[in-house]
């Protein structure tokens, strides 16, 4: 069975209504998506669909993202800890797994540290911390909040977030990074994601993750505190082609010994591209 319907949350002082999609039946399945520009709760379709068989998935939007017009709230992590905290009161569970994509990660994990009996365990698929721009030139730093700003600004900000969300650009980056499988990014795909970006106020979500403005921590030092003992047991989904930066952080999480490690296929959207693969790899472990 799949259903469809809103929570009508309190963040930052406002009525937000957040969209999610629910499928199956059995023990719940908080699943979250990635938090990017091109992505959306879509994107866990196949996997939440595959789990369905003996779970029943939760898969919200994030606010300020996905396929819909977004709500201008603040783009900053203390919203969307905040949003997970309303989100359990809403739909408290308790999970039998919570999963998380890129960088949601870091904010489930320390959603689990808040509310200790939320979830029996935890999968982080691809989990980064680390924002596009302080990933791959982090010694440019003092540039990101004027490039934030510049996209946020009237006029100039909608006309060079045009340009740099174009349907080429978003090929070129999904089979660089997104997809390991080349082929497997279709003018449809792109044509899809696209639409993704071109919602109302997407670009304000864009800014801020690409800038680094949604990083859950500032250092590696920081991510791997998050981890510990006191946490439910953590699985990581490290994808085979993950690019080599993000690639490096998940490896030193898994050879941090705080977390149990399976290698899987595909790149930072491995929820999407391999649906059946991660739904075997959360239910073997």
């Amino acid at each position: 069975m799949e259903t469809g319907g809103t929570f009508d949350l309190k963040l930052g002082g406002q009525r937000v209504s957040v969209p999610y999609d629910r499928y199956g039946h059995g023990p719940g399945a908080l699943i979250l998506p990635a938090l990017s520009t091109i992505s959306s709760r879509r994107e866990a379709t196949g996997l939440a669909r595959e789990l369905a068989w003996d779970h029943h998935c939760l898969v919200p939007d994030w606010p300020g993202f996905g396929a819909q017009p977004r709500p201008r709230v603040p783009l900053e992590p203390a919203t969307y800890h905040a949003f997970l905290d309303a989100l359990l009161a809403a739909a408290p569970g308790a999970y039998a797994v919570g999963i998380a994509a890129g960088h949601a990660a870091g904010y489930l994990v320390a959603a689990a540290r808040r509310h200790p009996n939320a979830f029996a365990r935890l999968v982080l698929v691809a989990p980064t911390w680390r924002g596009p721009l302080p990933t791959a030139m982090p010694d440019k730093a003092a540039w990101f909040p004027r490039i934030r700003a510049a996209v946020e600004a009237p006029l100039i900000g909608e006309a060079l977030y045009r340009i740099n969300i174009s349907p080429p650009i978003i090929g070129r980056m999904m089979r660089a990074h997104v997809y390991g499988d080349r082929e497997a990014v279709t003018p449809e795909l792109v044509r899809a994601k696209h639409a993704i970006t071109r919602q109302r106020n997407g670009r304000f979500g864009t800014a801020a993750f690409v800038t680094g403005g949604l990083d859950p921590v500032a250092s590696r030092e920081a991510f791997l505190a998050l981890f510990g003992p006191d946490l439910p047991p953590v699985l990581l989904l490290r994808p085979d082609g993950a690019p080599r930066r993000s690639g490096g952080e998940m490896d030193a999480l898994a050879e941090s010994g705080l977390v149990t490690a399976r290698r899987v296929p595909g790149a930072l959207s491995a929820h999407e591209e391999h649906p059946a693969e991660i739904a075997a790899a959360i239910r073997a472990a």
